[in-house]
């Protein structure tokens, strides 16, 4: 007993210390542009090759653990962009990260033949497990910025659906059995169809049963909101999987729905999950790390093969494709750029590399180490230039907002009626207009307004600018329309 609890505080203890080190490399990772997690996947790499009782890891263990964080991960994705700024740009986002990801997969697949010999098969799993991006690692290379308008929302759009799709097309191409020809295509066109229809339509009924619930049940304390959001997500995850649609697919449709849903404590619901997206991140880069023997890299030719596939696939595969499908969709040509060069990856690629290891695909070993060349190359080089091309681009970015420890708040027994909370939005009527000059209808009034995280008390003279948060107060009883907020403030 004594032995074992020993163990068990070495590893709580282990546990600690990669959690603080990652609060410490966060600083680091704003002044490099390198994503923070990127350092614990060669950390954990390094450390693996140089300390062998980490070898003996399963890697089917590491993949459930992957698997939960990312749920993790894509539910706060979801909720990050929400429903309703999604929804304007969901065919472009869709077009993207759907067929995007097809002829991404398709093409890098078919250059790994032609240029490194692989064989058709083991070359399109190469190619799916390459197309995947990580948005969240594109905004930890921008540091105290975000980036605005629709550039924002489809780079953001594109990852929460490529890395879903990625995975139904691994499915369906390691399922070809002794299919060949049109056979072969057929059936990964009709797994990769079932499984984003399936995944889409359970994410979207969940994430709808799961907010009535909310609204309806009482629960005896704040924090089981947020353990109710997390059990629904996992459950979403679990009957979308065994109804063979994509659970992490569902996943993200419940987050981005459960978004722009009234719900009880729906901030500090926002609060939980995010920091449960940061710990997820951190975990699956470390523990994929884990599975990665850098001395082996050498004897597979990981390192000249891994250089070839990350300049082709960074380079030339994904900004060419991009470009071209961009055409029909309403942006700038430096917007077009920006989005075919910023798709960084992340754990996605280095997952479904490690499902072809398990699935014993021919040349399994030497796609996954190719796979984390190609994704060091992408956190470490190209994450580094990510602020310098948004510039460049002449992408819009805004500061993030400053951190507001101190909360002001009012907590109602019932959900609240008459109150409406937005954001001044650019080019809105609002913008650098007084108070008495919005022309607000008769039944509402400005209560607050918030600046920079200071509060304000509106007067008749008082200038709205961009970014202010207002709080209004409506009267149901007169005859202002539903969308009268929205027409004056604009919509977020």
């Amino acid at each position: 007993m004594t032995h074992e609890l020993v163990s068990l505080g070495w590893a709580v203890l282990v546990a600690g210390a990669v959690m603080a080190a990652a609060l410490a490399f966060h600083p680091v990772s704003q002044r490099t542009r390198v994503p923070a997690p990127a350092f614990f996947l060669l950390a954990a790499a390094v450390a693996s090759d140089l300390i062998p009782g980490l070898r003996n890891i399963p890697i089917e263990s590491v993949q459930r653990v992957v698997t939960v964080a990312l749920i993790f991960v894509l539910l706060d994705g979801g909720a990050s962009l929400g429903w309703r700024s999604l929804r304007p740009s969901l065919g472009a986002a869709s077009w993207l990260g759907l067929a995007g990801t097809v002829v991404i997969a398709a093409t890098t697949g078919t250059l790994a033949h032609v240029l490194l010999g692989f064989e058709w098969h083991p070359a399109l799993l190469l190619g799916i497990a390459l197309a995947p991006t990580d948005p969240a690692a594109v905004f930890s290379a921008l540091g105290r910025k975000e980036i605005g308008g629709r550039t924002g929302v489809l780079l953001n759009g594109e990852a929460g659906l490529n890395d879903p799709a990625g995975i139904a097309l691994l499915a369906g191409v390691m399922e070809i059995g002794g299919r060949t020809g049109g056979a072969a295509v057929g059936h990964v066109a009709l797994v990769f169809a079932e499984q984003i229809a399936v995944g889409a339509m359970i994410g979207a009924g969940g994430g709808l049963a799961l907010s009535h619930l909310l609204r309806r049940v009482r629960l005896p304390g704040q924090g089981l909101y947020s353990l109710a959001v997390l059990a629904g997500a996992l459950m979403v995850y679990g009957i979308a999987t065994v109804a063979q649609g994509s659970g992490f697919l569902a996943v993200f449709v419940t987050g981005a729905v459960l978004a722009d849903r009234r719900m009880p404590f729906e901030h500090e619901i926002e609060r939980f999950h995010d920091a449960l997206a940061s710990l997820g991140e951190i975990a699956a880069f470390t523990a994929l790390g884990l599975t990665i023997t850098l001395s082996d890299f050498g004897e597979l030719g990981a390192w000249a093969d891994g250089t070839i596939m990350a300049v082709l696939t960074l380079l030339v595969v994904r900004p060419v494709v991009l470009m071209l499908m961009l055409q029909p969709v309403r942006l700038r040509a430096g917007e077009r750029v920006f989005l075919s060069l910023a798709g960084l990856k992340g754990a996605v690629p280095i997952l479904l590399g490690s499902f072809i290891v398990t699935g014993h695909a021919t040349a399994g070993r030497s796609i996954y180490a190719i796979v984390f060349v190609v994704v060091a190359a992408s956190v470490f080089v190209q994450g580094t230039s990510v602020p310098w091309l948004a510039r460049l681009c002449g992408v819009r970015m805004e500061e993030a907002p400053p951190l507001r420890p101190w909360p002001l708040g009012v907590r109602l027994r019932n959900p609240p009626r008459g109150v409406r909370r937005s954001r001044v939005q650019p080019g809105s009527a609002a913008e650098d207009s007084k108070v008495s000059e919005l022309g607000l209808p008769e039944g509402l009034w400005i209560a607050l307004v918030i600046r920079n995280g200071t509060l304000l008390t509106p007067r008749p003279g008082s200038r709205l600018s961009a970014g202010d948060e207002v709080v209004v107060l409506v009267d149901h009883s007169s005859d202002a329309p539903e969308d009268a907020v929205d027409q004056v403030f604009g919509t977020d």
